[in-house]
């Protein structure tokens, strides 16, 4: 596109792209946006280099004057968007770039690739976290995905409100909480379980959390607490019926005097998995798959369109996927779940929360939120929508 763009003298038109999601999953109330932080990173680092430069022209993709207009690629134009952490539904405009045709266009795909992953987990995760009412959460599903995209799972599950990870390099990279517990390779490497504990023991002193199901969950608690002492920070149970396992976990430590040794449970836990575990003497949970593959929507489905040319309203007109032309703005309506979106910045209701923000203007990246401050705006936009209702828009 950009290459033909340049050869018909439209590369330098100026144009508006908008990004939001057609539809969000079967019944979702909302969705999370999570990622921009990410976004902008790789909008920084977005260049092309002589070696990239060199592959292209080896295989005859692009034209030698497209090349050279690679070669000196910077993003120069603005980026409207909203905060990490909002709230958002069908046709929010989440994130508006404005700029030239062809500085705009080429960030399709890196924006949709990190928004898409990103506000998917997100959402995710604060479903989760409504569904365990207080109780803390440990983002463990680095298996279930890239390596790569695992570290970002972490940060956006701990920005809509998990509790810590079991990924040491989102840890690192974004000071994350990290936890974690052995698994059941440990014991069985061991010739009985009370060796494992012995160990782990030896290692981690009674600060730690013990597996207790490997073998027979009644018989290892007991010896959990004869090796580490009524001081055991946690067990961990990972199969069988959780809320009956929980239950009788937790009248066995009492009986051994270990009132404050907390019960972990995990095991392909999800949403519902979860909540159903409410009424049980559980002390915290560990989700993984469910985190990691949005609760089965690994995908937030937001789009990038061009919504204008010039300061011209564009749309498409494809049967099932029109689109509304003109820049949009977007406001929150106070005290209700409601967002209004508007084809002019003078038609902002009454007490309305302005939703988006420039976070880049002309190609200069502006100073956002940290992610500490991310999380906890999170939590104040997640108590605006009541449970049970849905966020609605209204178009102006």
């Amino acid at each position: 596109m950009l290459d033909a763009a340049l050869l018909a003298g439209k590369e330098g038109q100026r144009v508006t792209f908008e990004v939001f999601a057609r539809r969000l999953p079967p019944g979702r109330r909302f969705g999370v946006f999570a990622g921009l932080e990410r976004v902008l990173d790789a909008i920084d680092e977005f260049r092309f280099t002589p070696d990239i430069v060199d592959w292209l022209r080896g295989r005859r993709i692009i034209s030698e004057e497209t090349l050279a207009w690679l070669e000196r690629f910077r993003f120069g134009g603005d980026i409207h968007a909203y905060r990490e952490g909002e709230l958002y539904t069908d046709g929010s405009p989440v994130l508006t770039v404005e700029g030239t045709f062809g500085e705009s266009v080429l960030l399709e795909t890196l924006v949709l690739s990190i928004l898409n992953h990103d506000s998917s987990v997100a959402a995710a995760a604060s479903l989760i976290v409504e569904a365990a009412g207080g109780r803390p959460v440990i983002e463990m599903g680095s298996r279930r995905t890239d390596f790569e995209a695992a570290v970002a799972a972490a940060r956006a599950g701990y920005l809509a409100g998990l509790a810590s990870t079991s990924n040491l390099e989102a840890g690192k990279r974004y000071g994350i909480p990290t936890a974690g517990t052995a698994a059941h390779a440990f014991v069985l490497l061991f010739t009985d379980e009370k060796a494992a504990f012995e160990a782990q023991v030896a290692a981690f002193g009674p600060a730690t959390t013990l597996l207790v199901d490997t073998y027979d969950t009644h018989e290892a608690i007991p010896l959990a607490v004869e090796v580490a002492g009524p001081s055991l920070a946690a067990i961990r149970i990972d199969s069988g019926d959780l809320a009956d396992e929980a239950r009788r976990a937790r009248a066995a430590l009492d009986s051994l005097g270990a009132t404050e040794t907390k019960v972990i449970l995990t095991g392909d836990l999800d949403e519902g998995s979860i909540r159903s575990l409410a009424d049980c003497p559980a002390d915290g949970y560990g989700a993984g798959t469910s985190v990691a593959m949005g609760l089965g929507f690994p995908t937030a489905g937001f789009v990038y369109k061009l919504v204008a040319v010039e300061g011209k309203a564009v749309a498409k007109r494809s049967p099932g996927k029109t689109t509304t032309g003109g820049r949009k703005w977007a406001w929150r309506l106070a005290g209700e779940a409601a967002e209004v979106v508007a084809l002019s910045p003078d038609r902002k209701p009454p007490g309305g929360r302005s939703l988006q923000a420039t976070v880049v203007e002309g190609g200069r990246r502006l100073p956002g939120p940290s992610l500490e401050e991310a999380r906890a705006f999170h939590q104040e936009v997640r108590a605006e929508v009541a449970p049970g209702r849905a966020l609605a828009l209204v178009r102006l």
